[in-house]
């Protein structure tokens, strides 16, 4: 049985577009779109049995009209292809009022042949080509959804989030309990476990998270658990593999340095309860890359356009999400020039930005003897003696100072 694993495609990112000149659309929009095609030109083509989606399959909770055609389009693939389809519901997907449909509802209302929508947490059988499966689904729970009014009065955001964890961490061991062990049986979830490593999501969560332990997910029971909601690709566990597949693309420089893909699953429908899994792989996507080129003018370089040109050369930036940071002397800024760095980044997808980080020069220190009825004479000699200026100098430049002061020229011999 082959089961291939991803989560949040988060379509309407569409920070760092231009206008794409066939279609109309935002450049970007189409970057998500394409690795969701990679997932189900890869289903399709390897004849997997399940295609197993761990929540937000847009950025907003309201998508607009064309995201969910768009949406809508890739899933409608899978089924006619006979893929069976697992759609958890994300924090993205579920709206913030209770009682509104969520943004994948309408596969269910339209009862989309092989399309199952895992919108509460309780466990689906799935039936594929290779057999039944068992899912049990931990959706992203709405707190005025899965609480009682009575049960939050009064508490604190964390003691809420308290009660949530205990509440599904009682759920999925009820469910695991109930788990037919001779049918292969998987967790999707839409959740943070404890350890798991985040990286430019915070920025994108509605709200505060609720964290379930990584030993109330990973049961022998289970043959893999499959996660999402957190964009990096980990392996939390082993025995059963507790996985996030991650997001299919770098939603900002915080995923930099991420590798987006899709986790291919094989299991044994015959084999023992929870010793099913025969294999994992984690298969990459072609991700719009980003990438930061970052720069140190030393102090008096003659040339510092000519210094950021070069740093540029040395990476490849075509096609590529770039910003260009330049730290630089405040004496050496004047000495930079815009026109040529945006030539060298004609290559570039898109540049993001090119900041200076402008270095102040150290400034000396009057110390303690200087407060605010210090005259400026003597202000001046505390400076100069500050900065250690030898005494002839300081004393041809105390005399201009006397001049200046008193509206005096100076004698001069």
């Amino acid at each position: 049985m082959r089961i291939v694993h991803f989560s949040d495609v988060h379509i309407g990112v569409e920070s760092f577009s231009r206008t794409d000149p066939e279609t109309g659309l935002p450049s970007r929009l189409l970057d998500f779109l394409s690795t969701l095609d990679e997932v189900a030109d890869y289903c399709i083509d390897n004849e997997a049995d399940l295609a197993l989606f761990c929540g937000d399959a847009y950025k907003s909770r309201d998508p607009s009209q064309t995201h969910q055609r768009e949406f809508a389009k890739r899933i409608a693939r899978l089924s006619n292809a006979g893929v069976p389809t697992f759609l958890l519901e994300g924090n993205h997907d579920t709206p913030a009022v209770a009682g509104r449909a969520t943004a994948l509802d309408i596969f269910q209302t339209l009862d989309v042949r092989g399309v199952t929508v895992g919108n509460q947490p309780e466990t689906y059988r799935v039936v594929t080509r290779s057999g039944p499966v068992q899912i049990i689904a931990v959706p992203w729970v709405r707190r005025s959804g899965f609480l009682a009014r009575d049960e939050t009065r009064g508490l604190a955001p964390e003691q809420v989030n308290e009660l949530i964890q205990a509440r599904l961490t009682d759920i999925v061991a009820d469910r695991v309990a109930s788990l037919d062990p001779t049918v292969p049986a998987v967790l999707a979830g839409h959740l943070t476990v404890s350890e798991a490593k985040t990286s430019s999501e915070q920025s994108m969560m509605l709200g505060r998270d609720y964290v379930l332990l990584k030993s109330s997910l990973a049961v022998p029971q289970l043959d893999y658990v499959a996660l999402g909601h957190i964009h990096r690709h980990q392996v939390l566990g082993e025995r059963p593999h507790l996985v996030y597949s991650g997001a299919l693309q770098r939603v900002d420089f915080g995923e930099e340095k991420d590798d987006k893909g899709f986790c291919v699953v094989e299991l044994d429908p015959a084999g023992e309860q929870g010793q099913r899994m025969t294999s994992f792989e984690f298969v990459e996507v072609n991700a719009r890359r980003l990438l930061t080129i970052a720069v140190d003018v030393k102090d008096g370089d003659i040339n510092p356009t000519a210094t950021v040109l070069a740093q540029i050369a040395k990476h490849e930036v075509a096609d590529a999400v770039v910003r260009l940071r330049i730290s630089i002397g405040a004496g050496d800024e004047a000495g930079l020039s815009d026109a040529p760095m945006r030539t060298a980044l004609e290559g570039a997808h898109f540049v993001a930005s090119i900041s200076r980080d402008v270095r102040q020069e150290a400034r000396t220190r009057l110390g303690g003897e200087y407060d605010s009825s210090t005259g400026p004479r003597q202000a001046l000699e505390l400076y100069l003696k500050a900065a250690e200026v030898p005494e002839e100098r300081a004393a041809v430049l105390l005399e201009y100072a006397d001049s200046i002061i008193e509206d005096t020229e100076p004698e001069r011999p």
